[in-house]
């Protein structure tokens, strides 16, 4: 198959990545999006590449873990085809922790990281104040070595050059294709709600603001439901809501002034910066929470990637890998929960 064109229709960052992959490993591709790159979520301005907590472990979790665990490979590889600098650092992540209980929690997670995570990363309760000069209530903080940050807009930007680099160029349309992979977010989640009787997925809205502190060589923190990322273009991002009820989709309201708020409250650090940008938009969410990956039931030739929700980024490395092998080798290792037909 990789003899054929393979049309990908979305160019956020699961239909880029894919592309991408793709255009690696040899084959022919067209990227079509009216919008051009990273309309979307994808253009937002957080990029919190964070975990799922080393337990209850499922294949959901692995794959996420598997995924991170390639980032930094696949991120130098773009920024190497494409000459433009994704933003992406391994740089850790800082929880406070606020009382005993969760003191208690942390620990076990922490043996639960070593057998989960092995020699890949670390997950430690730690004395507070290392990095940020956070308070914390117990004076200890989590600490672990997985979570990574990346700049949203610059990533796709990264992937675009990338492909223009290999002669892949964005367009709005384009002929159809004996191979079309659909990565098309949310508006993709409201056309496959229309030829379903049940839910297959919706936007959730998410607002995030950008402020102008810098502080590109601390870790990441999760504080007080917010993460807060350190840019390493001297900006910081703070986000985000999850809001499934909105008039506008792309508004900033009063909720994004209550989470700067929180933010300074709780890092005085951020206190005096000032603000950047303001953002919003609506992220693709499928009923399962899961990215749903694999063949499209019922139309030969058509793939879906799509419900990326707070992880697309973080999940990308992987998603592109399976999907390729999917559609050049038709070696499926779509996990169990991911796949399309499940959430039809």
């Amino acid at each position: 198959m990789a003899t054929d064109k393979i049309t990908v229709r979305g160019a956020g960052i699961f239909g880029l990545s894919i592309a991408w992959e793709l255009t690696r490993r040899g084959a022919s591709v067209q990227v079509i999006d009216p919008h051009g790159p990273a309309a979307g979520a994808s253009g937002g301005i957080v990029g919190a590449l964070a975990p799922h907590v080393p337990e209850n472990w499922n294949p959901k979790k692995q794959f996420q873990l598997e995924s991170l665990l390639m980032a930094q490979g696949f991120w130098d590889a773009v920024q190497a085809a494409g000459g433009k600098d994704p933003g992406y650092a391994r740089s850790g992540r800082i929880q406070p922790l606020a009382d005993a209980a969760g003191v208690g929690l942390a620990r076990a997670r922490a043996l639960s990281a070593q057998t989960l995570w092995g020699d890949a990363a670390q997950w430690e309760v730690r004395p507070a104040g290392t990095d940020w000069g956070l308070a914390s209530a117990t004076g200890l903080e989590i600490h672990d070595t997985l979570s990574a940050r990346i700049h949203p807009r610059q990533a796709c930007e990264a992937l675009v050059a990338a492909l223009h680099a290999n002669g892949v160029a964005i367009q709005p349309d384009g002929p159809a294709t004996p191979t079309t992979i659909h990565a098309t977010g949310v508006a993709g989640l409201g056309a496959l709600n229309d030829g379903h009787h049940r839910l297959v997925g919706a936007g959730i809205k998410g607002q995030a603001i950008l402020l102008d502190h810098a502080a590109p060589d601390n870790p990441q923190l999760f504080v007080d439901t917010l993460h807060i990322i350190p840019h390493g273009d001297g900006t910081t991002a703070i986000g985000s809501t999850t809001e499934r009820e909105y008039e506008n989709a792309t508004d900033t309201d009063v909720q994004l002034d209550a989470i700067l708020k929180k933010a300074r409250a709780a890092v005085p650090a951020l206190q005096n910066a000032n603000v950047i940008a303001r953002w919003a938009g609506l992220r693709p969410r499928s009923r399962s929470r899961a990215p749903m990956l694999g063949a499209w039931p019922d139309r030969p030739g058509h793939f879906i990637a799509n419900g990326g929700f707070k992880i697309g980024f973080g999940m990308a490395p992987k998603v592109a890998q399976t999907m390729a092998d999917l559609i050049l080798k038709n070696h499926d290792t779509i996990p169990q929960g991911f796949e399309v037909a499940a959430s039809l």
